[in-house]
């Protein structure tokens, strides 16, 4: 026992703590998007699974009294680190099975359980292991670290995981293609008349034709562009190049919930029919000329080895694109058994398209799943050191014991009032609505930036790399957020957050104005990106101080720590439940209108502003 240590040098794990705690946030909210949308998942299971593990940041103070009653808040962190690290190397052994959704998503909700669980002892243990003076001293460390975490993860992780996803896999190849309105009409060339043999060197990808592929510029009939896609349909769904496109696929209406056949149906395709983008009308008889490319690979993979090309178009004339869905090439899956068969990607011309243009079009083959296995396996490694670090140096508080010794009828009585104190607060129904729909566009918005800057331009995406995104949002978005924020606090406490509430809430909603412009012009210039990312995610800093205040001041009272607990559920649920559903509005009415929604449920936002219960002087800083 005289080995442990009261009190420790608080730069030994205050840092470390905050780094720790958070890095499965960030993982769990936005690492797993972009994984999921690079593994092939679509945007509408992503926003709706993903938005479910906000739950246990929801519940969790329902059951924070437990970190109380039962061992010390130090048990608590080192533990949580243990079960975190395993809970990553969970993730690691899953992504490459077969049913590699499923399990992941287990090993999320364990990862969101124990982080939440974390939280709740670190913010314990911060106040119970430093004196009052320094717990004033350090709040700037301990938030400096957090967001050096949200780096961490938002930027350097996925920077990493682009980085192996490039140097794991096949080398990535490029073709031109040339719209020609000069050139003559080419027949489709039959697949099975290219004569595949197996060549020496290291594996790669082959492509026919080999040089670039020219397309007269001159629109085709409509019955003949559409026998060749239903023949290029069927042949790489048949050889296992392609899952058959739902588009296609004759419903069976009796095996159908009684809750899809009478409402989400229904009510899709009303939303899809009155908001959906719509298709300009071509002329009647005639279609946009296509042009097929032709992949294969150079020899038989590995038995097991699935190698997955990713193909569109990178930068040229968008009147060249690829012609959506992955039965028509933008995601195409090799094995040991179609190797030697010819994958098909059509190229489709506007049909407006009259004269000489030319695109880059790219088949990444990076082994997708190995680098984010790598990434998640040194995921757990650090967690793992955090937990032996967090063993040994942590101190030993003397006021840091379970408080099961008062008795549980005690232990209930105060719960119970801790839930009544800040229900009974004035206007509790204004101060609530707040919580939830503040961030209404927000909640909705940050599931989906992530998958349309990685989507192809061909379904309204910008076709970014996983590592363009993760400098984008990683670096730039949280030095602007960072920014933003530091501006946020220095203005509140200058003149109170009453003074500051409509700016704030200006800045926090109408930059997201950016994605409708992002949508619409589908800029190539990653100097434009950036800039409409930056500015977006300032205001997002600069607004969102306001919540944060907010939430303090709807935590006043005698058990502030459980009340601001309780607050921070609320916001939770506010970002969960617009969040589920995001991705499948976006999936019916496309990028385009969906960010136009965005901007449009930022408007209850601002309505609340006048019935909140506010004191003018909060948040000055004292005279």
């Amino acid at each position: 026992m005289g080995l442990k240590k009261k009190n420790r040098n608080p730069w030994l794990w205050v840092p470390t703590i905050y780094f720790a705690e958070g890095i499965p946030y960030v993982v769990v909210m936005t690492v797993s998007v972009i994984m999921y949308k690079r593994l092939g998942i679509s945007n509408a299971d992503i926003a709706l699974y993903t938005s479910w593990l906000y739950l246990p940041w929801v519940i969790k103070p329902l059951w924070s009294p437990i970190v109380d009653l039962f061992k010390t808040k130090r048990f608590w962190i080192v533990a949580m680190e243990l079960l975190l690290g395993a809970g990553l190397g969970g993730i690691a052994l899953s992504i490459p099975l077969p049913n590699f959704f499923k399990f992941t998503l287990i090993f999320f909700w364990l990862l969101a359980f124990s982080s939440a669980t974390h939280d709740i002892a670190c913010d314990g243990f911060y106040m119970l292991g430093l004196t009052e003076y320094q717990q004033a001293w350090f709040v700037g460390v301990r938030s400096t670290f957090y967001r050096i975490a949200m780096i961490t993860g938002q930027g350097l992780l996925i920077i990493l995981a682009g980085y192996l996803e490039s140097h794991t896999g096949l080398h990535s190849v490029n073709m031109d293609v040339v719209a020609d309105p000069n050139t003559a009409v080419v027949q489709p060339l039959n697949p099975d008349s290219l004569k595949i043999q197996p060549l020496p060197g290291e594996l790669r990808i082959l492509h026919y034709p080999k040089d670039q592929l020219v397309i007269a510029a001159k629109p085709q009939n409509e019955r003949y562009v559409d026998s060749v896609l239903a023949m290029v349909r069927q042949w790489n769904v048949s050889h296992g190049f392609a899952k058959e496109d739902k588009r296609f696929v004759v419903k069976n209406k009796a095996n159908e919930s009684w809750w899809k056949r009478h409402v989400s149906e229904p009510l899709g395709e009303w939303i899809k029919r009155n908001f959906g983008e719509k298709i300009e009308k071509r002329p009647s008889n005639f279609r946009g000329n296509i042009g097929l490319v032709y992949f294969y690979l150079s020899n038989k993979p590995k038995p097991d080895q699935h190698v997955v090309i990713n193909f569109g178009r990178t930068k040229g004339d968008k009147s060249i694109s690829l012609l959506e869905g992955s039965a028509y090439g933008s995601r195409l899956t090799f094995n040991d058994h179609n190797w030697n068969k010819a994958a098909i990607a059509v190229i489709q011309l506007d049909p407006k398209l009259n004269y000489r243009a030319k695109a880059v079009f790219t088949a990444h083959a990076g082994n997708i799943p190995l680098a984010w296995s790598l990434t998640f396996f040194f995921l757990a490694a650090m967690f793992i050191l955090f937990f032996l670090y967090h063993r040994f140096i942590l101190p030993y508080p003397d006021s840091d014991h379970p408080s099961l010794t008062r008795g549980f009828s005690n232990i209930w009585k105060e719960f119970l009032e801790t839930f009544a104190e800040f229900f009974r607060q004035d206007k509790i129904g204004w101060v609530l609505t707040f919580l939830l729909i503040y961030r209404l566009a927000e909640s909705q918005l940050v599931k989906l930036a992530s998958p349309f800057m990685l989507d192809a331009q061909e379904v309204g995406g910008l076709a970014l790399t996983t590592g363009q995104v993760g400098f984008i949002y990683g670096t730039i978005g949280i030095l602007f957020l960072t920014l933003g924020g530091l501006l946020g606090g220095f203005v509140a406490a200058k003149k109170g957050l009453k003074y500051w509430l409509w700016w704030m809430a200006i800045a926090i909603n109408l930059p997201d104005v950016v994605y409708v412009y992002l949508s619409y012009a589908q800029p190539d210039n990653l100097w434009i990106i950036n800039l409409c990312v930056a500015i977006e995610q300032f205001g997002y800093g600069f607004g969102f101080t306001a919540y944060m205040l907010y939430m303090i001041y709807a935590s006043q009272g005698e058990h502030k720590t459980a009340n601001f607990a309780i607050a921070t559920g609320f916001m939770a649920l506010g970002m969960m439940v617009p969040g589920m559903f995001s991705g499948w509005l976006q999936e019916l009415i496309g990028y385009r209108h969906f960010f136009v929604w965005v901007m449009m449920a930022t408007i209850p936002g601002f309505l609340i502003l006048p019935f909140i219960p506010l004191d003018k002087d909060f948040g000055k800083k004292d005279k």
